[in-house]
């Protein structure tokens, strides 16, 4: 199998190429709940993201992030993973933990997801599907990367390093903050050379989650 290249890591297997994308995303998900809570201001709402704080009965779950895009789509934050819809392709959720796309013919969330339960049924696309799912993941990866190249450009990479120092626990990798765009650009160069290696096979076809 050819190696791929990301960042300073060589990944020669599709297992490596999975749990580098799941330490970039745990990892972008950290940083958007550090963009939240930005002394100078929530960043996300000041780039137009809509903030929708739990309902009576879901006081364990923070709040719900969501923005809509040109082109019917959108894209919805939470903790534990990330959607990203198309009118025209369906929607995708990549779970913090597993980074393997669950698809879905809908577009938009039906309800709110304050928890994993509240998705609707998705699931590994079929192969009918996989072109959709495909151009839904590139389109979600190109979406993250130029989020990060707008925090370095307006807010400073110096910024950006600043969330990630209580992320930096010891223990995990770190992906430096100059490095993430870069990441996430490379990221995408590696799946639309085969999407098929982030897909599941055999038995790992249905994956159970535990909110």
């Amino acid at each position: 199998m050819l190696a791929r290249i990301l960042g300073k890591h060589s990944l020669i297997s599709d297992r490596g190429l999975i749990d580098r994308a799941i330490l970039l995303l745990s990892q972008e998900i950290w940083c958007w709940g550090r963009d939240i809570l930005r002394p100078e201001g929530n960043w996300l709402q000041e780039i137009g993201f809509h903030r929708i704080e739990p309902p009576e009965g879901h006081d364990e779950c923070s709040s719900v992030y969501s923005l809509d895009l040109p082109g019917d789509r959108v894209v919805v934050l939470r903790g534990f993973g990330v959607f990203y819809g198309d009118i025209r392709l369906g929607g995708v959720f990549l779970h913090r933990y597993e980074f393997l796309p669950q698809y879905t013919k809908l577009a938009k969330l039906d309800a709110q997801p304050w928890l994993h339960a509240d998705l609707p049924d998705m699931n590994p696309p079929t192969e009918r599907q996989r072109a959709s799912c495909a151009a839904l993941m590139l389109d979600l990866i190109d979406w993250i990367r130029s989020y990060e190249v707008n925090i370095a450009e307006l807010l400073g990479v110096g910024y950006r390093r600043s969330t990630l120092v209580k992320w930096d626990n010891g223990e995990r990798p770190i992906i430096r903050a100059e490095d993430m765009p870069r990441e996430w650009c490379l990221l995408g160069i590696a799946m639309a050379a085969d999407f098929r290696s982030v897909l599941p096979d055999g038995d790992k076809d249905r994956i159970q989650y535990h909110d």
